[in-house]
């Protein structure tokens, strides 16, 4: 029996060409965690990773460092090592279809068309996993997809882009605390943003 409950894994591209491009969201939101707790990575095969402690619940943070396409090799090569079943895994990815700095967390599902999540499912053969989704905005001339995901966020987008990745961590926080399905609600609802002002979580 593992003694970590939660595998988070921020998709994206290693490099440093890669690394403020829309399609990066994940790598982001990771690096707020440890920026946010002072970590350290550790250079797995295939990731690069760190462990928190959260609500005395353990969790391993994760960023393969595959490129995008292969991401699922580095997601089913830690939860084997860590014996992380598939309905505790998060996905943090980014999502064109979702207006910039919107937030959503659902289980299972479609690829949607992003290839780091078809790559999961194809890996560790099975779609009922979590994905939070982070809205990048589709502000693109049609044909045009790939070039946008691949593009940096705008300096005009940068408020926008710090608070989703503020947003994302609380909402990894808060599936951990409450449990998922709980979590969903207060995240897809925006619930759990509306609450902070009176420093409680609602029912």
């Amino acid at each position: 029996m593992s003694n970590f409950e939660w595998l988070v894994v921020g998709l994206g591209n290693p490099g440093t060409k890669y690394q403020r491009n829309r399609h990066n969201i994940g790598w982001m939101v990771i690096d707020k965690f440890i920026e946010k707790y002072n970590l350290s990575f550790s250079d797995e095969k295939k990731s690069l990773t760190a462990k928190l402690s959260y609500k005395r619940k353990n969790i391993i943070l994760a960023k393969p460092t595959t490129y995008m396409n292969l991401s699922g090799k580095a997601v089913q090569t830690l939860k084997i090592k860590y014996k992380i079943p598939n309905e505790r895994i998060i996905a943090i990815v980014d999502d064109y279809n979702l207006p910039l700095g919107k937030l959503h967390l659902k289980l299972g599902g479609s690829d949607a068309g992003h290839n780091g999540v078809l790559s999961i499912i194809q890996e560790i053969n099975d779609k009922n996993f979590y994905r939070l989704r982070c809205g990048i905005g589709n502000d693109f001339p049609k044909g045009m997809l790939v070039e946008y995901v691949l593009s940096n966020f705008r300096d005009d987008e940068s408020d926008v882009l710090d608070l989703m990745i503020q947003k994302a961590l609380q909402s990894i926080e808060t599936v951990v605390e409450f449990g998922a399905a709980r979590a969903m609600t207060l995240i897809n609802s925006e619930r759990l943003w509306k609450s902070q002002s009176n420093q409680e979580v609602p029912q």
